[in-house]
């Protein structure tokens, strides 16, 4: 397939125009259930009566005992709320058919479910989907969600941040920039929204920004998706990445118990600063002082990201140091080829060396395996995701 990072190569959605989800419009024939008799609006859009409709999708249970709170409805009301949009996964507020029509009615003045569909596709020859979401703030603004079936799970890829402020050398995100953080909404509108939501067995924070730069809002949704009133899954199938910001680090090894992947790609302070800006303020010595804090031995699981790059950080040496480093704490590397980026003057490993270092830190200790590339033919392999173009 042909490479190119612009997002107008999508295939589209919709022509936009107002349609329901299966592309076709609904009248009321006489059923019930409706809040009005007329035909359904388009919540997706956002508006209602000239004015802003604030998201219900993405709202804790809190939130929602307080908007119903605000409304002067019932308080059991907001679990009912959350049950609909995190395990019946609709997408109108006319389909809450065990809420009253007028509170229906009263909710939808107000509030819609705030759920949009991917404005594009891409699909990968080795199956890997790419789809590309509005991120709202403005028509220039997207982000970039990857869909990786495999044989015994299928794991969603989802951004956090539009673009990003840690400039890593080997990553086309944060060459594009930072535009802005994504809400809760805008997070979980890319699990609730893809094609595939429903065989979803896994979610990893790895696509576009750095999820602990955005901590609030990655916490929300970590909550939604683990808590009972939400989609209730197992925290051990949810990986959140990050570079090591060192304070939002530790609340959330406090707060969450999902599992923790750390961007390394160097044992080294001055080698790792030259790939990885943010190695001054957040230094690999300390992010690995503070995990030898926790017990990885349980049910959380800690891994390293190590991309490697031929003839910087590949040798022997490397290997022997990141395995002293990482002595001490149960952990998994994943080997990582990188992926040719235009201007960037680094350059992938042979398969022979990312072996031979794979079976360097085993021998030490230390479980490493290489992973699979996956998505490549259409820039959605690791460090590939960017909408710098269609911004």
């Amino acid at each position: 397939m042909e490479k190119k990072n612009d997002m107008d190569c999508f295939v589209p959605r919709n022509d936009g125009k107002k349609e329901r989800n299966d592309g076709k419009k609904e009248h009321n024939g006489g059923k019930e259930g409706r809040i009005d008799g007329k035909e359904d609006c388009n919540e997706g859009v956002g508006e209602r009566d000239g004015g802003k409709r604030e998201a219900l999708a993405g709202m804790t249970l809190g939130e929602l005992k307080a908007v119903v709170g605000s409304l002067s409805m019932p308080p059991y009301t907001a679990g009912q709320i959350a049950d609909w949009l995190y395990k019946k996964k609709i997408r109108t507020i006319d389909e809450m058919t065990n809420i009253s029509a007028k509170n229906r009615l009263l909710l939808a003045s107000q509030f819609e479910v705030g759920l949009k569909p991917p404005a594009g596709k891409k699909e990968s020859a080795d199956g890997t989907v790419k789809y590309l979401f509005a991120a709202g703030g403005g028509d220039d603004k997207f982000v970039e969600t990857v869909f990786i079936p495999a044989k015994e799970r299928s794991t969603l890829c989802v951004s956090s941040q539009i673009g990003c402020k840690m400039k890593c050398a080997f990553c086309m995100t944060g060459r594009q920039g930072f535009k802005g953080n994504l809400t809760s909404n805008g997070i979980l509108n890319q699990i609730l929204s893809a094609p595939e939501c429903n065989e979803l067995t896994n979610v990893v924070f790895m696509g576009m920004g750095e999820p602990l730069d955005n901590y609030g809002e990655v916490l929300k949704t970590l909550e939604i998706l683990t808590a009972p009133y939400g989609f209730g899954w197992s925290p051990k199938r949810i990986t959140v990445s990050t570079i090591g910001i060192l304070p939002s680090l530790k609340r959330f090894l406090d707060e969450s118990s999902c599992n923790l992947a750390v961007s390394l790609h160097s044992p080294y302070h001055d080698e790792r600063l030259s790939l990885m800006p943010a190695e001054k303020a957040f230094p690999i010595d300390a992010v690995i002082d503070l995990l030898h804090e926790y017990d990885f031995s349980h049910q959380r699981r800690v891994s390293f990201e190590y991309i490697m790059f031929e003839g910087v950080n590949d040798s022997e040496q490397h290997a022997k140091d990141l395995a002293r480093m990482l002595r001490g704490i149960e952990c998994r590397v994943n080997i990582i080829r990188f992926h040719y980026i235009k201007g960037i003057n680094l350059h992938s490993c042979g398969e022979r060396k990312m072996e031979f270092f794979r079976d360097t830190l085993n021998a030490l200790g230390i479980t490493a395996t290489i992973r699979t590339s996956r998505g490549e033919d259409i820039l959605a392999a690791c460090g590939m995701l960017s909408t710098g173009k269609r911004q």
